[in-house]
């Protein structure tokens, strides 16, 4: 199909969040203007009581809706009405209210005093993850505060399907939409990385955030076109456009089917070059999915907010297996290490590694050593506040002051790799030193186990990581030194860029089509291929439809995505001729700008009928 086009006009650009399709009356979300008043001489007794039937009332909806989105988004956005219900009892939180109440003040004014207060704090905080719990406070805060003014929690009661406008959406406020009311969202503020963008995709539905103020001004029941997959929105489209509209929702929902029904097939492009292509899994939805989606392998292993239990083995590991995947291309450990109060002993972990390689059988695991840091701090391993923990003591960096922690995985991994296709990865290189020291700390853990008289895997293959840019530029000097490279995307962008991909203010730059970007990539895969070492991707890009021609052209061996855009990758992958992809790659590297890589890439998409 021909690359779309449309009166100019009518159109507002704004940043992919949640791929497809959607068309209804827009329906403008506006909050209410609580006010409430802070008023003196009230009996605390009182107060503590209104506060308390406030909570009580709060906590049963934050409940109920943990309840009703169970079966509809990932574990992870579950966890976010667990903590907001943490919140509303949270002990430093209720001692600043109790000193406040005792003064006089009305139950309003202290809970909201406190709420302030807590929120202001974190909002000062460097650390990116603990900053946006902010918003999650004030969100809690608003709750309750309407249950002591007696009124609705912003209700928002749809009577009929309708695309949602508004400024930011909570999480709360995202998932308590009635499933099948909503079409879509078009959002002010945000990036791909927002709440709105997660449980958008969590809950199938297509979404443009980033779109400016502009959006607002749409008056209520105009009729919007929302389509996540390109990052755009249309307004009141005429008749000619609606055709377009229409013709391009039946074209995805066939490919969609097509998809689905060949998912299980390989992936070879139609000059018969053969790729991997592997999911991420975060959770037993994804699981499920990537059986369903015919994954054949899982690429990256999402555990560090899922399996809190550690004597169980992750429900994902279950179903890979039985999802026919070929093997495990990133699996993530830091589960082991959260929510703990020392190490995890080495038994325990040779235990879990070695349940979830019997799954595998002789299939690649690719096992990522631990990344703690960042915004994954632990308390026991010695962390110290840090202007900036994601370019600090981390990963392979902790070394230095903690041996005992990569000593303890590696020992592990041997121990449980034995008779397995072990695969052991180090996050967060920056130079090669790092990766002699690396490779050092292994030797010395077989040394070790062959003394104490333990079996230990004896082939295991060695990667790292390609997120920090200066590795990708002297990958032709770690080429020899390594097996594979597997390429962050995520974090290669926002450090090439110096764009914090969780900062709605910067996200638009934060795209890995960046020319500067997709150069470290090539960079990387041209010095691989030279030593005749395989190359995958795990970030994000590797699920983006119009980067499969790019990627493929670039020479990608291994795509890693989420389950449930494996079908529609399998099937890019099986439209294109890498020699022509080629030349799509050479065309997007001589580009100036993201919008450049991006315009181009999409009308090849359209013209190779990807999407």
């Amino acid at each position: 199909m021909n690359a779309i086009h449309l009166p100019s006009s009518k159109l507002i650009k704004g940043i992919p969040a949640a791929p497809g399709l959607a068309l209804g009356h827009a329906r403008i979300w506006s909050f209410q203007d609580l006010t409430f008043p802070h008023s003196t001489g009230h009996d605390p007794a009182q107060e503590r009581q209104r506060l308390r039937d406030a909570k009580t009332k709060a906590l049963i909806e934050l409940s109920t809706l943990e309840k009703n989105i169970a079966l509809t988004v990932k574990p992870g956005e579950i966890n976010l009405f667990k903590a907001h219900r943490m919140f509303v009892d949270d002990v430093a939180l209720m001692q600043h209210v109790e000193s406040s109440l005792l003064s006089g003040l009305n139950s309003e004014a202290c809970w909201m005093n406190a709420i302030d207060a807590f929120a202001i704090q974190l909002e000062a905080l460097s650390n990116p993850t603990l900053k946006s719990r902010a918003a999650d406070i004030r969100d809690v805060g608003r709750r309750v505060l309407c249950h002591l003014l007696g009124i609705p929690v912003d209700d928002f009661l749809l009577d009929s399907p309708v695309v949602i406008i508004a400024s930011d959406l909570s999480p709360s406020q995202t998932v308590s939409l009635e499933k099948g009311k909503v079409l879509g969202f078009c959002i002010e503020k945000g990036g791909p990385t927002s709440h709105t963008a997660i449980l958008a995709k969590a809950l199938g539905l297509p979404a443009v955030v980033g779109l400016g103020p502009e959006v607002l001004s749409i008056e209520p029941g105009s009729i919007v076109w929302v389509d996540g997959t390109r990052g755009h929105i249309i307004i009141n489209p005429d008749d000619q456009a609606l055709i377009v509209f229409r013709d391009l929702t039946t074209r995805s929902n066939l490919r969609k089917l097509e998809a689905v029904e060949i998912a299980a097939q390989p992936a070879v492009t139609l000059d018969g070059v053969g790729v991997d292509v592997f999911a991420n899994i975060g959770g037993l939805e994804d699981a499920e999915a990537a059986l369903v989606n015919g994954a054949e392998g899982v690429g990256l292993f999402r555990t560090e907010f899922l399996y809190l239990d550690r004597q169980q083995l992750p429900p994902e590991a279950e179903q890979v297996l039985v999802n026919g995947a070929e093997g495990v291309g990133l699996f993530r450990t830091e589960f082991l290490y959260l929510d703990r109060q020392q190490l995890p002993p080495e038994a325990e972990q040779v235990q879990i590694y070695r349940k979830i390689f019997d799954r595998m059988e002789s299939r690649p695991i690719v096992v990522r050593t631990l990344d703690i840091g960042g915004d994954k701090a632990v308390p026991y391993i010695g962390f110290q506040e840090e202007a900036n923990p994601f370019l600090g003591w981390r990963a392979i960096r902790m070394n230095e002051g903690r041996p005992d922690v990569f000593q303890s995985q590696v020992r592990a991994l041997l121990q449980a790799g034995v008779g397995t296709n072990l695969r052991i990865m180090i996050p967060m290189v920056s130079n090669i030193e790092e990766i002699q020291l690396a490779k050092q700390l292994i030797a010395n853990a077989r040394v070790e186990l062959q003394n104490e008289g333990l079996p230990f895997a004896q082939k295991v293959q060695f990667g790292i990581m390609v997120e920090i840019p200066s590795i990708a530029l002297i990958a032709d000097r770690v080429a020899p030194s390594i097996d594979f490279f597997s390429i962050g995307t995520n974090d290669l962008t926002q450090y090439t860029l110096a764009a914090d991909r969780t900062n709605a203010r910067v996200a638009h730059l934060a795209s890995p089509f960046h020319p500067a970007v997709l150069g470290l990539i090539q960079m990387t895969i041209r010095a691989a291929h030279a030593h005749k070492k395989w190359v995958g991707l795990c970030g994000e890009l590797a699920g983006e439809v119009m980067a499969v021609p790019l990627l493929l052209g670039l020479g990608l061996d291994e795509f890693s995505l989420a389950p449930s855009l494996v079908p529609s990758i399998k099937r890019a992958i099986r439209k294109c001729v890498q020699t022509d992809c080629k030349i799509i790659a050479e065309r997007a590297l001589a580009c100036s700008s993201i919008s450049e890589v991006t315009g181009m890439l999409i009308a090849e998409a359209e013209r190779l009928d990807l999407f």
